[in-house]
């Protein structure tokens, strides 16, 4: 079987698992008031398959130097989140919209900076020229698919934001501290994939 119909099962398949919905504290703000926003978890079709992320510049206005999946929010031309997560991979890593295949979208997350994001999984061939705008993207990188869904490397960690005390997943590979909502999402994912391999 396929990685992309490994994949398409995976997320078809009926699972109890509880996920996460939020970066907490979102009850302050109003549902109707978020941003629609999309990212793309590109899957790399190898025989240990990676996914590809992204640093940001530690000159971005927002969270600078974070480590992210290509994305960001659902222009009005974007005739769905998909298309969305696409032109954004597009955009930020040079990643041809006509190349991902697309698995399907998985759970919703909304952040405390109110904004939903919809995460679109799919595959693509490994070792593509990607290429960094550097408005956008300091440095990619690919992170084994394995690693990011062993819930042994997910570490629950708590800091104060706004005088609240904020709980949040955090990992890290080789040198990159994947952490907040990126990191979140991908707990997600490892729930629902339940993967093993």
């Amino acid at each position: 079987m396929t990685l992309a119909n490994r994949l398409r099962a995976a997320i078809a398949a009926e699972h109890s698992a509880e996920m996460i919905a939020h970066d907490g504290h979102v009850n302050d703000l109003d549902a109707h008031e978020a941003t629609p926003a999309a990212v793309l978890i590109a899957v790399t079709d190898r025989a240990e398959p990676g996914v590809i992320l992204t640093q940001r510049p530690e000159t971005m206005r927002r969270h600078p130097g974070q480590a992210a999946f290509p994305g960001g929010r659902v222009d009005p031309s974007d005739a769905d989140v998909i298309a969305a997560a696409l032109r954004e991979a597009e955009e930020e890593i040079g990643l041809p919209r006509h190349i991902p295949e697309i698995i399907g979208t998985v759970d919703l997350y909304r952040t405390i900076t109110s904004y939903t994001i919809t995460p679109v999984l799919a595959v693509i061939p490994p070792d593509l020229p990607l290429i960094a705008n550097p408005h956008e993207v300091a440095h990619i990188f690919e992170v084994p698919l394995a690693f990011l869904l062993d819930p042994t490397n997910h570490m629950a960690k708590a800091a104060d934001w706004n005088g609240r005390e904020r709980h949040f997943i955090e990992m890290h590979w080789e040198g990159q501290r994947i952490w907040g909502a990126t990191a979140a999402m991908i707990v997600n994912l490892s729930r629902r994939l339940a993967w093993q391999g």
